[in-house]
């Protein structure tokens, strides 16, 4: 492509919504910390190579194929649970945390078994604040 030589339309979005298309046979609930595994959504889980993209907007069940449908995503700062034998404390604030489910992060990767989920900024007596990237 050249340079531009003219004006031209700016076309952007805020980068904190998005609609992944998600796996097929999959159901993510309102609320759910949702990752990206091979290129669809599907809810938070303990796996690797997963990649944390925010929190589901609405419950959408895809009965279809792959990609039939879409989840509305959000990025943002998200209440989780702390997983209790694997608690993030204050002391995490500022480091990763890592997906042990749809609702629930823990401090450590489970001996390289878990995808980070985000960054703890705040940690409650009932759970973990994770900005998710």
């Amino acid at each position: 492509m050249t340079a531009m030589s003219q004006a031209r339309s700016i076309i952007e979005t805020e980068g904190h919504r998005s609609n992944p298309p998600m796996k097929g046979a999959t159901t993510i609930f309102q609320g759910a910390l949702v990752v990206m595994d091979a290129g669809v959504a599907i809810p938070g889980k303990t796996g690797l190579n997963l990649i944390a993209v925010g929190v589901s907007e609405q419950t959408v069940v895809n009965s279809g194929a792959d990609g039939a449908k879409t989840v509305p995503v959000k990025r943002t700062t998200l209440k989780l649970f702390n997983h209790g034998a694997d608690a993030v404390t204050a002391a995490d604030i500022g480091k990763d945390c890592y997906i042990v489910d749809d609702q629930t992060v823990a401090k450590t990767s489970g001996t390289n078994t878990r995808s980070v989920a985000g960054k703890v900024m705040s940690v409650e007596a009932d759970g973990v604040f994770v900005r998710i990237p």
